[in-house]
């Protein structure tokens, strides 16, 4: 048994300015066929997952193609269609095929399309024909489009916010292929749409109503007939018609039963609608907590959540860490060209720079600091531990420490990544337990790093492209009706 792996996976922000090009999956990750194997085999993601449940299942894993880019703004036409076409050249050199494992973002947007991993999938079914098997993954944000369930043989979505479980996942989708292929499962599916939207600090699974109905989705998913059970919360930073929540059942040969426990399922989700939206506090009213509070805080800077396409270099926090005189914290900031000035005046010297706030005019102005160079770094580093988005391998790029008059350090990097992994300071010499405040541009993605060296974590309705609620975006493609915004 030969089943080829392949994965092209982006999460596209429709409110983001900044479109994602072929240099930023090639920035991020871009590999080919067996180059693939020693950047993913051992990575908790669900490509990772794939290759382990070869050897588990006792078939081939023939890879193909891997690509991944920082979330960002809609994937350029010219990306879209070499990183496809790519793929579809791979499947055709790759010689006789059963199968097909495919890892997909599900919240992809193109220039040409508003769904385009259900285009990718159409892609495929058309080349590969109605009954080739083909098993997809989905990220929890997915947007998932009637095509990513009507045309895979199984869709298998992320359980854990963050995501931790992409590696147990992708080997999920090993077994249901290798039974599939063996004629021992026949995979029929079914999806269900609650219209309604879950405010993105509640779509954390570890505790509060998303953790009920991920329990709930567990419990399921161990019914004899059910093959595999998922539930996406969905990405409302893209306006298209397919946003939105879905449940999405597999059942064993018969389509009724999966379509009716896919509406009980739904119905669930529905009955929790209330307790699924939140309010946040503040940049100032944060900043007070976090002061106030014994030991190390770590604020969310949810409004430029790298992770949903913010920029990394929004500046409220930091102005608001200055305004109120709190020391001793850590800001991390996206910024090229304060990186060479700290390059150009060497380790130990001393800058003025204007930080932050330059990739559009949404999210904080530049902010002055002055400081000493502490730290010039390749900005490479690795995270052994399981941290959503499952990567193993990171690059922030070239990347200075600037240690400031009043104890901040202030970290500069070349490459937008988003916070997964504490290594990106740790990294740097930089010891959690010295900070009181550190930021973080994400909103929940960063708690499996962050909470463990913290005595709170705070989530902050910061401005920005990821703003915290769907109340603060106007959309023109949305389906509805959508509670809360329609009630």
């Amino acid at each position: 048994m030969r089943i080829a792996v392949a994965g092209f996976m982006h999460e596209s922000n429709t409110f983001s300015g900044t479109p994602t090009t072929l240099q930023q999956f090639q920035e991020g990750s871009l590999q080919y066929g067996a180059d693939l194997i020693p950047v993913w085999k051992d990575a908790h993601h669900e490509v990772g997952g794939f290759l382990v449940g070869a050897e588990e299942n006792g078939f081939e894993a023939v890879p193909v193609l891997m690509a991944s880019a920082t979330p960002s703004g809609p994937v350029t036409t010219e990306a879209y269609e070499k990183i496809v076409g790519d793929i579809m050249e791979g499947l055709r050199k790759a010689g006789p095929l059963d199968g097909l494992l495919l890892a997909l973002h599900g919240a992809m947007v193109t220039e040409a399309h508003t769904s385009g991993d259900g285009e990718t999938m159409e892609r495929l079914r058309k080349a590969l024909g109605p009954d080739f098997p083909i098993v997809l993954s989905l990220d929890l944000h997915a947007n998932v489009s009637p095509r990513m369930v009507e045309l895979p043989t199984a869709t298998v979505i992320y359980r854990t916010y963050p995501h931790i479980d992409q590696r147990y996942r992708g080997r999920e989708c090993a077994s249901l292929i290798a039974r599939t292929v063996r004629g021992k499962i026949r995979p029929v599916q079914a999806m269900c749409k609650p219209p309604l939207l879950l405010h993105i600090v509640q779509q954390y699974t570890g505790s509060g109503p998303t953790a009920e109905i991920m329990a709930e989705v567990e419990r399921v998913a161990q019914t004899p007939w059910i093959l595999s059970v998922s539930f996406a919360p969905a990405f409302y930073y893209a306006d298209v018609p397919d946003m939105g929540p879905a449940v999405v059942v597999v059942a064993d040969g018969d389509a009724g039963r999966a379509g009716a426990e896919a509406q009980r399922l739904s119905d669930f989700v529905w009955a929790r609608r209330e307790a699924l939206t939140a309010k946040l506090p503040g940049p100032a009213e944060a900043v007070r907590e976090a002061a106030a509070h014994p030991g190390t805080v770590s604020l969310m800077d949810c409004g430029d959540n790298i992770g949903g396409g913010g920029p990394g270099d929004s500046t409220f926090l930091l102005a608001e860490i200055l305004k109120q005189g709190v020391r001793d914290c850590l800001v991390v900031l996206y910024d090229p060209e304060a990186v060479q000035a700290c390059i150009r005046a060497g380790v130990r010297e001393t800058v003025r720079l204007e930080v932050g706030g330059k990739t559009d005019d949404r999210h904080g102005k530049p902010v002055p600091i002055e400081g000493q160079v502490r730290m010039i770094s390749d900005g490479k580093y690795m995270e052994p531990e399981p941290r959503h988005g499952g990567k193993r391998f990171w690059d922030m790029g070239p990347t200075s420490v600037v240690e400031t008059k009043e104890g901040h350090l202030i970290v500069l990097n070349s490459l937008r990544e988003a916070p997964m992994s504490l290594h990106q300071i740790l990294c740097l010499g930089i010891r959690p337990e010295t900070r009181k405040i550190m930021t973080a541009k994400g909103a929940t993605a960063p708690r499996a790093a962050y909470e463990p060296v913290s005595t709170k974590v705070i989530p902050v309705d910061t401005p920005g492209v990821t703003a915290a609620g769907p109340e603060q975006f106007t959309y023109h493609r949305r389906p509805k009706p959508l509670y809360p915004l329609d009630r």
